[in-house]
């Protein structure tokens, strides 16, 4: 049985919780249409709902989206009218089910650190996409200040269960791993974000477990863990919706395969 963690759970609150604003879902879509465009079949890595493939699709992108969920999948096809907008496939990224050499680039958005075995998840992508293509992932895209609370959260309530010491918003480890499959990374321009909702907003959601580093945890140590963090913050910052704690800079690295 897969180690990874399916998004079963999360499917009725994903799109509101993880999706970006009209401007900064088309200006993702152009970068990553720029990096993509004329390399053939593209795979998105945990497809979800289809925040980041349904408007590349929509640019001309010859899509496939794989994920574990299927209720994800499922919202995904909602999304799209009842139909498939494009190939969409229910598997383990540990084992992708294609040919060698079959893809000519891929994109992640939130899924590595939500696998324990994530090393395999770079070495099937260097298998399936063809010399020369491309793997395009995001870092971590919340606030610092979210990610201070996140940490509070973490050191108090314990890390989850399919943490190995890889963090959303580091790329440095990922960047290791790609560049010993010959793997040249580097960094595509930043995209401005402002999130609509605030620091207090956040710590709602992570009393309300709908974090995945918070599902392991039993409901009184979260919710315990969280008024913990709602004080330290306020103490921190003197407001739940301290100035500047909604800009976020949305990165993406690119991995030239070789």
């Amino acid at each position: 049985m897969s180690a990874s963690v399916p998004f079963d759970r999360a499917v009725e609150y994903y799109d509101r919780t993880r999706g970006l604003s009209e401007e900064a879902t088309q200006q993702t879509t152009a970068l990553l249409a720029g990096e993509l465009r004329d390399r053939g079949l593209c795979l998105e890595v945990g497809v979800g709902t289809g925040l980041v493939s349904l408007p590349l699709a929509a640019a001309g992108l010859p899509m496939v989206g794989l994920d574990l969920s299927a209720p994800m999948l499922a919202r995904l096809m909602e999304k799209a009218g009842g139909r498939s907008p494009f190939p969409l496939v229910r598997a383990d990224a540990t084992e992708l089910p294609f040919a060698d050499d079959r893809l000519g680039g891929a994109v992640i958005r939130h899924v590595l650190h939500l696998v324990p075995e994530w090393r395999q998840v770079i070495s099937e992508l260097v298998r399936v996409i063809d010399g020369g293509g491309i793997v395009l992932l995001a870092r971590g895209d919340i606030p610092p200040a979210w990610r201070e609370a996140t940490d509070r959260f973490r050191a108090l309530a314990g890390e989850p269960s399919f943490a190995r010491g890889l963090e959303a918003w580091d790329p440095g480890t990922v960047d290791r791993a790609f560049e010993g499959h010959g793997a040249r990374p580097r960094s595509l321009p930043a995209i401005a974000e402002r999130v609509p909702q605030s620091l207090g907003s956040f710590l709602d959601q992570m009393a309300d477990g709908l974090h995945s580093w918070t599902w392991d945890v039993e409901e009184s140590v979260r919710r315990a863990a969280a008024a913990d963090v709602r004080g330290w913050a306020l103490e921190r910052f003197g407001t739940l919706d301290p100035p500047e704690a909604r800009d976020v800079s949305i990165e993406w690295r690119a991995y030239d395969l070789a």
